[in-house]
């Protein structure tokens, strides 16, 4: 039971730090990277409506309450980085993570909605002919949350690191990290099966 359990969680916390599958990295990289350390609370709230998001789709898509088309999906995952990088380059130094964070919390959501289905078709591999959905769906869902901690922690220090050691800017940081993913993020859309 133990072992199934490790397993289950070790597969979640895999799925998100999978070097050939970087988008969730890239999301929670352009989601967390305009706030510090001070701002632990505000960034817990965005992350875990992320998961909410991403929780809820995921449940449903099991239980095939819903179902999307995955070539749409694999092409919603890019945009919905791309937007969210795009909105830190027109955000960063205007302080408008604090005060438009509802905005932010909405789109968080939605984005987490999307990121869901692109998790669904992966746990329905690891379901098999299981009759224990609910317990495999929060093993999953436990491996997950750990490794969006670690790259999150990770952005904050990295943040830290750079305005402390480094002087960047707070906006700098921001503009170069975000520019950054949108270079990476390009191509991803471009390369996507629906623009084919």
């Amino acid at each position: 039971m133990l072992e199934n359990f490790w397993f289950n969680v070790e597969y979640g916390i895999n799925h998100v730090l999978d070097i050939n599958a970087y988008d969730h990295v890239l999301f929670l990289i352009v989601l967390t990277i305009a706030y510090t350390f001070r701002d632990w609370k505000r960034v817990f709230f965005l992350v875990s409506i992320f998961t909410l998001g991403h929780t809820l789709s995921l449940v449903l898509a099991s239980y095939n309450v819903i179902s999307v088309n995955g070539i749409i999906v694999e092409f919603l995952i890019p945009v919905s980085i791309l937007l969210t990088a795009i909105f830190n380059v027109f955000t960063a130094g205007k302080g408008p993570q604090k005060s438009k964070v509802g905005v932010l919390f909405l789109i968080t959501l939605a984005f987490g909605l999307i990121h869901g289905l692109g998790f669904a078709r992966e746990f329905k591999m690891l379901l098999g002919d299981t009759d224990n959905k609910v317990l495999l769906l929060l093993e999953f869902a436990l491996g997950i949350e750990l490794a969006q901690v670690i790259i999150v922690f990770a952005v904050l220090f990295l943040g830290y690191i750079s305005q402390t050691i480094f002087r960047f800017s707070k906006r700098d940081w921001v503009m170069v990290v975000s520019a950054i993913v949108i270079g990476l993020v390009i191509p991803m859309i471009m390369n996507s099966e629906f623009l084919a």
